[in-house]
């Protein structure tokens, strides 16, 4: 039954599963900064104000 639920995702989204697999195009960079600064901002939750964040952010190279 997932596997059913699975395959017809990728169905419904072939294009998508195609341009993924075979573009040299990718999220990949963004997606890690986004993980990076989610990181900073888990870490300083409760304790750092935004400028403090931002200078975090700014401050770690990538």
């Amino acid at each position: 039954m997932r596997y059913q639920r699975t395959a017809a995702f990728l169905q419904d989204d072939w294009a998508a599963v195609v341009n993924g697999l075979t573009l040299r195009w990718s999220s990949g960079a963004v997606e890690g900064q986004v993980t990076r600064i989610k990181l900073i901002k888990r870490r300083s939750y409760g304790r750092a104000s935004f400028s403090r964040l931002r200078t975090l952010v700014l401050a770690q190279p990538p």
